[in-house]
């Protein structure tokens, strides 16, 4: 083998940084040492972001995550991201169909189903009417089941797209699909888009936090990885009960003069590493070790619920010493007065392929009081008009029924990725309107389709940013979230 290879081969994008003198190893120390909040950076949304590719991984967090200018102006400039993972039936909670009623007990016609396939049940699988009574709610007269009665209070602050539509009928690739714009892990998502475009207002917390109040999510961490983005662009887990996050406190035996030594060191040999190396992850790593420090003192204080008066905790049916997802919405709401960017909270156990009104009575007393309670709390605030509210799972579930006695299943639904239904609040969305139509079954949009590409389009365009300018280079290619599709749904803007 030959190992006489040309200096020139031997010289990467880390060596031309250090030997121009302006690495990202002298990018993260000045930022370090000049101001622990961080310099403001120019915009991650300009032409050139190989620069702000290298200043994102090199810098503090707060370096990078210093609010950054949008597109244009923006409604919104924080989203909370409400996820029913395991895909709630829209036809049993928000897209009311009588056809449904008359037809139960009877085999879907062909000329519906087409040359549609199912996992587990046969497209000519009988038709299963609404496990709920629907009412009409506020001004609006919007039709919502009777098992979400607090939403029902705040039917005139909603939109509900009954017109949604995936290219995904499995749970990990449709939940990585709805958050990442692509089926398979390794791409940015929704969250690590946004911080990367737009930073966060948040000066001791994550600009991108993540929470789950179920049984497991399908798509795993790759739902809030940043991909091929910079590592500091991830979402952070934080823990339902204990430390938000994992070794957080300090061991036993380390008082503040001794960690802070020891962060101190640990970051004068990264650095040097950093200056010789110019890897972008040794800057990431110092920026982790600093937000650390930062959330020792900042995530208690947001965990401790104590301070929020007896009528905001009954609102949402909080009890502040136990997880659940009304908590997680409480927290929610301080994380955005504190100006965290993106916040997701995933509820699992949505997947009713049997006893679909068991399934979905629970959840629905899970989530409904703190999904409303939310609303209400920020538009009480003044928040909501700043903040989007995004309530909704993978896909929808069949009109037909699902029952498999060699599973013990019967009276439940399969995935439907065909037609399903999401809810949005706030932050530049139209109130009191639904958009779109299912048809008479439910199987098939009858109205103004909604791509999952479409929403997440429209979300960007709530924070100002145009989802076809929001991109970064990886592999020789320039990439965004919406790969090469997706239209913002205007008339659901107000």
């Amino acid at each position: 083998m030959n190992t006489d290879i040309h200096p020139l081969l031997k010289t990467t994008r880390r060596h031309f940084f250090r030997d121009c003198g302006v690495g990202v190893g002298k990018i993260a120390l000045a930022s370090l040492l000049t101001d622990r909040l961080g310099s403001r950076f120019a915009s991650a949304t300009t032409a050139d972001n190989t620069g702000e590719a290298a200043r994102g991984a090199a810098g503090s967090v707060r370096g990078v995550m210093t609010p950054k200018a949008s597109h244009f102006p923006g409604k919104a400039k924080a989203v909370i991201q409400l996820f029913m993972a395991g895909a709630p039936s829209q036809l049993d909670l928000f897209d009311y169909k009588p056809e449904l009623v008359k037809l139960e007990g009877k085999p879907l016609p062909p000329s519906v189903y087409g040359n549609q396939r199912y996992a587990f049940i046969r497209p000519d699988a009988a038709v299963m009417g609404p496990r709920f009574k629907f009412n009409k709610y506020g001004k609006s007269g919007l039709e919502i089941a009777d098992v979400l009665p607090h939403l029902g209070t705040v039917a005139d602050d909603i939109c509900v797209i009954r017109s949604m539509k995936t290219d995904q009928f499995n749970h990990a690739p449709a939940q990585i699909f709805m958050n990442t714009g692509f089926s398979q892990p390794g791409r940015p998502s929704m969250g690590s888009w946004v911080t990367y475009g737009l930073g966060s207002e948040a000066a001791n917390l994550p600009a991108f936090v993540v929470m789950s109040t179920g049984r497991g999510i399908s798509g795993g961490a790759a739902n809030w990885s940043s991909g091929f983005l910079p590592t500091v662009y991830s979402g952070v887990r934080f823990r339902n009960s204990g430390d938000p996050i994992l070794n957080v406190s300090s061991p036993a035996g380390v008082d503040a003069k001794l960690q802070r030594d020891t962060l101190d060191l640990i970051g004068q040999l990264n650095r040097k590493r950093l200056t010789a190396d110019n890897d972008p992850e040794i800057a990431t790593r110092i920026a982790s070790y600093e937000m650390a420090y930062q959330l020792q003192s900042s995530a208690p204080e947001l965990m401790d619920l104590n301070s929020e008066n007896k009528a905001t905790l009954e609102m949402y049916g909080c009890d502040p010493a136990k997880p659940s997802f009304a908590r997680a919405c409480l927290l929610a709401r301080r994380m955005v007065e504190r100006g965290v960017r993106f916040i997701s909270i995933y509820h699992e156990g949505w997947d009713a392929h049997s006893n679909v009104a068991g399934n979905h009575g629970n959840n629905c007393k899970e989530t409904d009081q703190g999904s409303a309670a939310l609303v209400k709390d920020l538009k009480a605030r003044g928040l909501l008009d700043e903040t989007l509210v995004v309530w909704g799972g993978e896909f929808g579930r069949t009109p037909m029924v699902e029952s498999n006695p060699s599973l013990n299943r019967s009276q439940g639904r399969d995935h439907h990725p065909s037609a399903y239904t999401m809810w949005m609040a706030g932050g530049g969305i139209n109130a009191g309107i639904q958009y779109g139509k299912s048809d008479d079954l439910g199987f098939h949009i009858a109205e103004n389709e909604v791509h999952v590409h479409d929403l997440q389009a429209t979300i960007m365009h709530c924070l100002g940013l145009d989802h076809e300018r929001l991109t970064f280079r990886s592999q020789g290619r320039d990439f965004r979230l919406t790969d090469v599709h997706g239209h913002v749904v205007k008339n659901i803007l107000v």
